[in-house]
């Protein structure tokens, strides 16, 4: 297999890329802008045999809900339709007693995981953090939280008054299990000014993202692209989620984001086409060679580009979420959840094993008697 991607490499001219694939050698910067430049066909059969290498057919999910406690922010940035100001029409604060309704109405569902990240909003006490975490495990003792973007932590320390250091312990005692990858955006300071220029900087997400992994808590990563970035800056966002990498072990999964431009002040951006996107799933698999997982995000893709994404290094599709908002607002046309047969048939029908993982990669569910003839050594273990 490997001769017939190295033929098809060489006729993309990206061959000398290709042996250091094979040769199991890091590519470069300049690789990586090459690499969105090449053929695409070519660029996702080099990352899929990195995927099959990693991963054979397995193709991960889980079943999760989405919490978006509140949609009231300050940052003001140009691509988000979720994003409201306190008063507006829309605007929302959800009580702890609200959360643990949202979480009391799936137990009728086997949910092993809630995703919570919301807007910045400056007046929401550090209590009320700690509440939403109490009232999550109240409901359901066993659920995994997956909570706080590295800018929400960095709000919650503020308003401890306290160093982020000192306040994940006490996150983690209410029930904090590990940190989403949202709000990194792209880490150029050229694009932060133009877009999101309340926000933090990319060195600020990098820091933070490290002292989280210094808690021993994991997080994935993610890269918001198809708006004003260059791929050099896209480039660039890589190798530092790369070398952090290379200094924590921390990350878990990336997850590249599409710019929805519907309802946002980018709204005359045309946003990524489907082979942009498959692109990006391809060009991060090949350059983050540290970093177990790469997620296929379906509520972004749709469906059909998400099955196309598990053959151009993608082994992970998220989960059946309820109640996602942050993408519906910003037009995303897709269910906003998906019962877990409809998953494990997805990823039947695009050719790959269905997993069942819970938030940290350990094996619920395999549709493949295989897997439990490897065992330990079967490629599901998280960083």
């Amino acid at each position: 297999m490997s001769q017939a991607i190295e033929q098809i490499a060489q006729s993309a001219g990206i061959g000398d890329i290709a042996a250091k694939v094979f040769e199991g050698t890091r590519l470069s910067k300049d690789d990586g802008v090459r690499l969105y430049k090449a053929d695409v066909h070519a660029v996702g059969a080099l990352a899929n045999w990195v995927r099959e290498k990693k991963h054979g057919d397995l193709t991960y999910f889980n079943v999760n809900q989405h919490i978006n406690y509140t949609n009231v922010c300050n940052k003001l940035c140009r691509f988000c339709a979720f994003q409201r100001l306190p008063g507006q029409e829309g605007a929302y604060v959800m009580k702890p007693e609200e959360v643990a309704e949202k979480i009391e109405a799936q137990l009728h569902e086997p949910v092993t995981e809630v995703h919570m990240v919301a807007g910045i909003y400056p007046k929401l006490p550090y209590e009320y953090y700690l509440d939403i975490l109490r009232a999550v495990k109240e409901k359901r003792p066993s659920i995994h939280i997956k909570a706080f973007t590295m800018i929400e932590l960095m709000q919650i320390a503020r308003r401890a008054k306290k160093p982020l250091a000192e306040v994940l312990p006490e996150l983690v005692e209410a029930g904090l299990g590990s940190c989403p990858g949202g709000g990194a955006e792209v880490f150029s300071d050229r694009v932060r000014d133009l877009g999101y220029d309340k926000k933090n900087t990319g060195q600020e997400w990098i820091d933070t993202a490290r002292t989280v992994h210094e808690a021993g808590l994991r997080s994935n990563c993610t890269m918001l692209h198809g708006h004003i970035e260059t791929i050099e800056e896209r480039v660039d966002h890589h190798d530092r989620l790369r070398t952090l990498q290379d200094e924590t072990g921390g990350f878990q999964t990336y997850i590249p984001l599409s710019f929805h431009p519907a309802n946002t002040e980018w709204s005359h951006l045309p946003g990524p086409t489907a082979m942009d996107e498959l692109r990006e799933i391809a060009v991060s698999r090949l350059l983050l060679d540290n970093i177990d997982h790469i997620k296929a995000y379906w509520i972004m893709l749709s469906i059909p580009v998400a099955q196309m994404a598990l053959s151009f290094g993608s082994d992970d599709v998220d989960g059946t979420v309820v109640e996602e908002k942050i993408y519906h607002e910003a037009g995303a046309t897709t269910p906003q959840e998906v019962k877990r047969g409809e998953l494990v048939q997805w990823i039947r029908d695009a050719g790959r094993i269905p997993v069942e993982r819970d938030t940290l990669y350990n094996v619920i569910w395999s549709a493949d008697e295989a897997l439990a003839k490897v065992g330990a050594a079967a490629p599901v273990a998280s960083v």
